[in-house]
């Protein structure tokens, strides 16, 4: 051993820069909000996370759940405290090992106090054990987790993760997700992605599924209930999953007959938009009074009201396009939502050509002339709805509107190579509207400023030069143009992400 001798004043001065770091004052708190505009106190700031472990139990007959969740996370900035989205009541939190303090504050905040200040840059283990019946917790005056007959459900759009794990809930933070549940035998656990094992143990019986590619914090869905669960293989080779509940009545024919078609959508999607994204893909169905679904990664919720008048594929090339628009290229704000819901719009719209039920220009052609210029339609800012706005019928109707001119503006070959390249070039990631045009921009090589200002940022009807252009325009002598076949069906899903409030 080699012993270094201090000086006595040497050591004391040592001693005090241990005990107070020259870089104290920079350890601030992380905000409460990840800085969204639209929905200020959504996500948090001060770390990254990139990976969920969900370690769960669930007992329908009460709806009562236990968890812990264990987040890999990094630091962003010198962190004091941070905090997590949450709602259920909370018995113990883990920073790296060491118990940390926590408060409930505000509507869904769960402040988190480590025993000591985190540099910049620090990995982080957040362990959070929890409890709670989610279908008694409100937020905003609303919920997210809906009970069935035989379970309960977590899906909605924004927010539903902060009725059954802690997060950092905002599209910016995607992460890898690993979700075990245990249930009593009998009953199913439903979640994104494949199913890793079941096993079962003293009347319990435990589903580990895991979502392997980054996933935004409302894209992970829980369903726990009664299902038949079927599985299978798209022609293209993707494996699909499906789930519906055993008490669907009259509309479990329709159901089945729409979303048993998952594997041919998704290879037929491929088509235009590229590889499938994902590990497996497929939908469940469980008894619920929603009515809307939800893109949920992997694993698409569709609420039996989607199939009340018969078979809807529409309704499920809808959900599976997110898969590439909204899921594997997320956005960077809400406000973007215009590239999740015009593009799925327009999967539908492409969907109505491929059954020989109304071309994609005969449709634009039929929204642009059913909505005359003082319709309150033409007020709502695609590229920029607001939140008030942001699930509103214009953002489906005129934002697949404004892809039609685009695709009249640049020409049907740069128009799908923009299709396809897009969910490739921000795969896995985030992108902005703005993004999107500067990418529109350098594979047609068209300047389009103007283009995309006219039809998704003017809150009016473009004049007639304008659809002239984008060869939207009624009929001769001011006829509006015939219906399509597909209208109906493609319109009974305007509010098909019409969240419950």
């Amino acid at each position: 051993m080699h012993r270094r001798l201090i000086a006595p004043g040497a050591l004391a001065a040592a001693s005090v820069l241990l005990a107070i770091p020259a870089s104290a004052a920079s350890f601030t708190p992380g905000a409460p909000g990840i800085g969204d505009p639209y929905y200020p106190a959504y996500g948090n700031g001060g770390y990254d996370v990139s990976h969920y472990d969900l370690r769960l139990k669930y007992q329908p007959a009460t709806d009562e759940l236990e968890g812990t969740a264990t987040l890999l996370a990094k630091t962003t900035q010198d962190l004091s405290r941070f905090d997590l989205d949450f709602l259920l009541d909370v018995s113990e939190v883990r920073v790296n090992g060491v118990a940390a303090a926590f408060s409930a504050s505000g509507e869904h905040e769960l402040v988190v106090t480590p025993k000591s200040p985190l540099p910049k840059g620090t990995a982080l283990t957040v362990v959070v054990r929890y409890h709670g019946v989610p279908s008694s917790k409100q937020a905003y005056g609303f919920t997210s987790w809906h009970r069935t007959p035989d379970g309960g459900i977590g899906a909605n759009e924004p927010e539903s993760a902060w009725w059954w794990f802690p997060s950092n809930d905002h599209p910016l933070d995607k992460a890898t997700y690993d979700v075990s549940v245990l249930v009593p035998d009998g009953t199913q656990a439903i979640s994104n992605g494949t199913l890793q094992s079941t096993s079962s143990k003293l009347g319990w019986t435990r589903y580990n599924w895991r979502e392997n590619k980054p996933q935004t914090t409302y894209l992970a869905t829980l369903a726990v209930g009664r299902f038949d669960v079927t599985t299978g293989t798209s022609e293209g080779g993707v494996p699909v999953i499906n789930a519906y509940s055993k008490d669907l009545g009259d509309n479990d024919g329709a159901a089945r007959a729409s979303v048993e078609r998952t594997g041919e959508i998704v290879d037929w999607l491929s088509g235009y938009f590229g590889p499938y994204p994902f590990s497996s893909a497929g939908g469940y169905v469980p008894n619920t009074t929603t009515g809307y679904a939800l893109e949920t990664q992997t694993r698409v919720y569709y609420s039996p009201r989607q199939f009340a008048n018969g078979a809807n594929t529409s309704v499920v090339v809808h959900e599976l396009a997110h898969q590439w628009y909204g899921d594997s290229v997320s956005v960077k704000g809400w406000k973007d939502i215009w590239i999740n819901e015009g593009f799925a719009r327009y999967a539908q719209w492409l969907w109505s050509e491929h059954e020989d039920e109304g071309t994609a220009q005969q449709l634009a052609d039929y929204v642009y002339a059913s909505h005359p210029a003082d319709d309150a339609f033409w007020t709502v800012k695609p590229g920029d709805p607001g939140p008030e706005n942001q699930f509103d019928g214009a953002v489906y109707d005129r934002g697949a509107l404004a892809i039609q001119a685009l695709r009249n503006a640049i020409g049907d070959d740069a128009f799908f190579a923009v299709l396809k390249g897009w969910p490739q070039k921000y795969a896995y990631g985030n992108a902005s509207v703005a993004d999107f045009q500067r990418y529109a921009e350098q594979v047609s090589g068209k300047p389009l400023a103007a283009l995309f200002d006219t039809w998704l940022f003017q809150p009016s009807k473009p004049a007639a030069p304008a659809a002239r252009a984008a060869s939207v325009a009624p009929s001769a002598r001011g006829a509006a143009p015939v219906q399509p076949k597909s209208w109906k069906r493609i319109a009974a899903t305007n509010d098909v992400h019409g969240a419950v409030r």
